[in-house]
């Protein structure tokens, strides 16, 4: 039997990363590019543009999006992963697909359900294939590197009202649907799985299986300061996200045109639409971008030296946001608050790259994708109950200074995560 080189695994590890960047985009874009083609789907569906009924077509994915996910993790943790990316992304893509034909709200609305459902299935399969290829001084930069992919899909996503101008929203749905597929028959033929030991029992022996995963998840008392670690910063990250253009849309308009001399003539209502949007999601998604980056290389290379390097780096990342939500929160110029943008994205990336590879340190690899799974679900619910709160903030004219008291929960989810003592860098099966 031949042993494959160290050579050979190093490229087999990146080539994973690789094929898998794709599909991240594809992820986030498929599900934010709704939010941008409100007005030209408003055009056909009336009902898109009640704002109730866009929130309830936003919130539908998100609330099934985050009860799939637990139930996704135990299953990537006990069936194949690479099975469940390929068909993740397949069945989304078709989802995506049909959006484009769809000529009613209650058509559109069950898209945005099962769409809910076929994404959760990819991510917690996805870093745990990752972290099976990347057990050692690389695995941080390549969650980074895989992170970055949604970070570009939040990106484009933000272009898809230019999209739709130029051919149609619908036709903008089934391009990307049709990508999506094609892309998923690229993945079966090139994706491969790492594990060797996938049991080949019945299916009910494998959801009595799951039972005792939950067990042994829940008896590891690290799991539940990773959780709020997780979720803590879920609540600002969502709400600044989704309620950043709002915010710079609020302030002073004389002082925009000051700043960018390019939008002198433009209207207060052409500042809030035309400048106010598209900066601050790629102000967002660029530095978030090169934070991934960044927190990966600086990670692997400080675990090398102490063991808690990953902890330290994911802490230093949310401390940076702590800052920049005060200030995005009580100081109003804009200036100041595109500078606190760029501060909150980057240390969002150098927290985002290290996730995975923290969990690592403390859960065994058969346990990982339920452990990511329960943490997408508290990240997504907590994002989806402040997104809202955030909303009735915005109409009592006390957005901002609700963005400056979620700093709050990250001081206390920085100060938890420092408390962890981590024994080897990859905790092993027992």
């Amino acid at each position: 039997m031949t042993v494959p080189s160290s050579t050979t695994t190093a490229r087999a590890a990146w080539l994973v990363v690789a094929l898998l960047w794709p599909v991240a985009l594809l992820n986030y874009l498929d599900r934010q590019v709704l939010a941008t083609l409100q007005p030209s789907i408003g055009a056909e569906i009336s009902a898109v543009l009640d704002s109730r009924n866009f929130g309830r077509l936003m919130g539908i994915f998100l609330w099934i999006y985050g009860a799939v996910s637990p139930l996704s993790g135990l299953a990537a943790d006990r069936f194949n992963r690479k099975k469940l990316i390929v068909g993740s992304l397949a069945v989304w893509s078709t989802v995506t697909l049909l959006t484009g034909y769809a000529h009613d709200y209650t058509q559109l609305y069950w898209m945005r359900a099962l769409m809910g459902v076929s994404e959760a299935l990819y991510i917690p399969a996805g870093l745990a294939l990752i972290a099976d290829y990347h057990t050692g001084h690389t695995r941080s930069l390549a969650v980074g590197i895989h992170m970055t992919g949604f970070y570009c899909g939040q990106a484009l996503g933000g272009f898809g009202a230019l999209a739709a101008d130029a051919i149609s929203w619908r036709v903008t749905f089934q391009a990307l649907g049709v990508a999506g597929v094609i892309y998923s028959i690229v993945l079966a033929v090139f994706l491969k799985e790492r594990r060797t030991d996938v049991p080949a029992r019945g299916m009910l022996d494998e959801l009595r299986g799951m039972g005792r995963c939950l067990w042994a998840l829940f008896s590891i008392g690290a799991f539940f300061i990773i959780l709020f670690f997780f979720a803590a910063p879920s609540a600002p990250g969502w709400v600044v996200k989704n309620w950043l253009p709002t915010l710079f849309a609020q302030m002073d308009p004389d002082t925009v045109r000051a700043m960018l001399p390019a939008v002198r003539d433009f209207s207060n209502a052409e500042i809030a639409s035309n400048v106010a949007k598209p900066l601050s999601t790629i102000l967002i998604a660029a530095s978030c971008f090169i934070g991934g980056i960044l927190g990966g290389i600086v990670a692997d290379r400080w675990a090398r030296r102490n063991i808690r390097g990953r902890i330290y780096t994911g802490a230093i990342g949310l401390t940076l946001t702590i800052p920049a939500l005060v200030v995005l929160g009580y100081v109003g110029n804009p200036a100041l608050a595109l500078c606190a943008a760029v501060i909150f994205g980057m240390g969002w990336g150098l927290f985002d790259a290290n996730n995975m590879p923290i969990l690592c340190q403390f859960v065994p690899p058969r346990l990982r994708a339920a452990a990511f799974g329960f943490m997408n679900l508290t990240g997504v619910f907590i994002g989806a109950m402040t997104t809202e709160l955030a909303g009735r903030l915005d109409k009592a004219g006390n957005l901002a200074h609700g963005i400056g008291w979620l700093a709050l929960p990250v001081v206390m989810a920085v100060i938890l995560i420092l408390m962890l003592r981590p024994v080897t860098l990859n905790r092993p099966d027992p």
